[in-house]
């Protein structure tokens, strides 16, 4: 046995150094995370504007300045809730799109596209004139970010080397919350201007072009190309990234893969019926489905909403947004540096531990202090609630938040992993367009109570961390299988003992 060959079986990694190639490739595929950010970041802000309110859902602004309406229920319309809700509707189908074109014809072609529907969507929303013209505009903006957060991540971690995947793979969730700090800090600046909602949903057209310029000099990835029966050029784009000469083995482990992959000839077939996919599918999908319901998106989309809720003006709740997704932003330059440091499992149970508590204490001051009708007194309890706020976020942002991205990602094996990764890309979703859609609706029937939910929902999903997710650190993706679930107490029942 040779010493490759060797140092794979103990569970090293494949010859790889840190290439510029892979760290260019994976910061501008990592700009479709920018354009998802920004328009998480702008629908809630858009919303609390009184000028867009005016423009397109003029029984909302009424109700909003009622003096005795229900706190809790000034934003609760459907329609307005559409308006947020749709792109990620929109992206389940897209997604599906993409899982069939990325592998057929590449994942840098799938990202091309991808900027090219956002592109198109932040323009209609810019000229909106009506409502059809703007959802509209949300659902193409939804195609692309269904065509980008399906093929991105995958594209990512089929470039890096196994030992660096971690912290690469994050640049998609850091440029998320790069994303949204800019979009919060662009409604700060257009809310006092006239139809200032058009700057910032127009804005949405700045990533999706340099995503469309960037994604012109990256490379495709090896294991597409050799999929694609492009052996050659795998080769030596799969030299190039590693910055080394002895890449057989990882060549050779690729087209192993790739042989059985070629024998697939229904992915998402082979994917429900075959048990050994039936580990990665749960785990990578509850991922996403977790990751939904820790109640991230309740700060995200209508953090500003939220704070008018509890009585601050407009502007100084959109600055307490900004602050918010500042601290979304540092903290998860903190899940780069660490995460192949100490493993997915460590960080994903702190998060789950740190977003419930202050889950329960947002809900307990709010179901102290904010009553049915009427501003909360003071600032004391407005600036406890953005603190908590911000440790809130911070949990998710170094856990769950790019985790619940990077996990799936690096845990099926070829022949479904486009297909499998759809599945968990398809619940995150449906499960934001649940809460975009419904959640002002379950704040006024449910109010404070919702946070304790959500705080319940954070310990269910910290002990499926502790008890079913396998750690993945370090492991190459077609690795996963042999040295993770065919070892996992749980898992391993799925496999044909040898």
């Amino acid at each position: 046995m040779g010493d490759n060959d060797k140092k794979i079986e103990e569970g090293g990694s494949f010859p790889a150094k840190m290439t510029y190639q892979v760290i260019i490739c994976c910061i501008i595929a990592a700009v479709g995370g920018l354009m998802f950010g920004y328009d998480i970041g702008i629908s809630g802000g858009v919303t609390s504007m009184d000028t867009f309110l005016l423009e397109f859902f003029p029984h909302v602004y009424e109700k909003k300045h009622r003096v005795h309406e229900n706190n809790y229920c000034k934003f609760d319309d459907q329609l307005l809730q559409l308006f947020t809700s749709s792109l990620y509707l929109a992206g389940i189908f897209a997604s599906l799109a993409a899982s069939y074109f990325s592998r057929r014809f590449g994942r840098k072609p799938t990202i091309m596209l991808a900027s090219i529907f956002f592109l198109i969507g932040a323009i209609l929303n810019l000229s909106a004139r009506d409502l059809g013209m703007l959802i509209g505009g949300r659902i193409l903006l939804g195609c692309g970010i269904g065509f980008g957060n399906q093929t991105v991540p995958l594209f990512i971690s089929e470039i890096a080397p196994a030992r660096y995947r971690g912290g690469l793979n994050i640049m998609f969730q850091f440029l998320i919350t790069i994303g949204i700090l800019t979009a919060s800090y662009v409604n700060y600046l257009t809310s006092t201007m006239k139809n200032g909602w058009r700057y910032s949903l127009g804005g949405a057209a700045v990533p999706a072009l340099i995503l469309l310029i960037g994604s012109i000099f990256i490379h495709e990835t090896p294991a597409n190309l050799i999929e694609r029966g492009k052996d050659d050029k795998g080769k030596e784009v799969l030299r190039k990234i590693r910055g080394v000469e002895d890449i057989e083995l990882e060549f050779q482990e690729i087209k192993r893969a790739t042989e059985i992959s070629q024998k697939v000839k229904s992915p998402f077939k082979e994917l429900f019926c075959n048990r050994e996919n039936r580990p990665p599918l749960i785990c990578g999908t509850l991922l996403q489905f977790f990751q939904q319901f820790t109640g991230i998106n309740v700060v995200m989309f209508y953090a500003p909403v939220l704070f008018q809720t509890m009585g601050s003006g407009n502007d100084a709740s959109l600055i307490s947004t900004v602050v918010t997704n500042g601290v979304n932003a540092i903290a998860t330059i903190f899940a780069i540096v660490f995460v192949d440091m100490f493993g997915r499992k460590f960080f994903l149970v702190e998060g789950a531990t740190q977003m419930t508590v202050t889950q329960i204490a947002i809900g307990s001051l709010l179901g102290v202090n904010l009553k049915l009708v009427g501003p909360i007194t003071g600032h004391t309890v407005p600036l406890t609630v953005l603190i908590l706020i911000c440790v809130y976020v911070s949990g998710f942002a170094w856990s769950w938040g790019p985790l619940g991205w990077l996990v799936p990602s690096e845990i099926y094996p070829l022949e479904v992993r486009s297909s499998g990764y759809y599945c968990a890309v398809a619940m995150n979703m449906i499960c934001t367009f649940i809460i975009g859609q419904f959640f002002l609706s379950a704040l006024c029937r449910f109010r404070f109570i919702l946070f304790f939910f959500f705080g319940v929902m954070n310990i269910i999903m910290g002990l499926f961390a502790i008890f079913f997710l396998p750690e993945t650190k370090g492991v190459p993706i077609e690795e996963m299988a042999e040295r993770r679930w065919k070892k996992h107490w749980h898992w391993k029942k799925y496999f044909k003992q040898n």
